[in-house]
């Protein structure tokens, strides 16, 4: 394991470090070949992280929302015993479970919808958007110059003389008991 090489115990070699967890091992996808030593890697069919789903953090507000952040009892008025675990332990499962069960559910058709939502927004904004911009940055670039011309010509001037003469005006302030 040195110069960010890594090796596997088949004897293949990776770029990127092998995940070990409880049992699993997770491969990346960027084996080093043997002869010509370049990265093969395919973005489409990359190895997930199983275990951190969630590596730039985007929805630490929503994941980290427990039992105690949605009820809690205040000094002076607590259920019973037994009743505030049921509850806690209620409200785990069920969050837990029926989170499950929606993703389930709607979670490969909401991935298509929003894979064919971005991949238009990326359509878009690769042969519309961009385009659009710099063809308007390269036609706006002579009228900048126009304009720059004009103003520097016209009010440039007229400025400087009512700059000079504000330039003499003295303001004294006086304070009368």
């Amino acid at each position: 394991m040195s110069g960010g090489k890594y090796i596997d115990e088949e004897g293949v070699l990776y770029t990127t470090p092998i995940i070990r967890d409880q049992g699993n091992i997770y491969k990346p996808n960027n084996k080093v070949m043997a002869d010509d030593n370049i990265n093969e890697k395919d973005v489409h069919t990359k190895e997930i992280n199983l275990v951190n789903r969630d590596p730039k953090h985007l929805n630490d507000d929503v994941v980290k929302i427990d039992f105690e952040d949605v009820i809690a009892e205040p000094e002076g008025t607590h259920s019973f015993d037994g009743i505030w675990k049921a509850s806690f332990t209620t409200f785990t499962v069920t969050k837990y479970w029926f989170y499950r069960l929606l993703s389930a559910i709607f979670g490969i058709p909401l991935s298509l919808i929003w894979g064919i939502y971005f991949a238009i927004l990326s359509f878009l904004h690769i042969w519309a958007v961009v385009p659009c911009i710099k063809s308007y940055m390269i036609e706006i670039q002579c009228i900048s110059r126009v304009y720059s011309i004009c103003i520097h010509t016209f009010c440039d001037p007229l400025f400087e003389a009512i700059g000079k003469v504000f330039s003499f005006v003295q303001i004294s302030l006086r304070k009368e008991v």
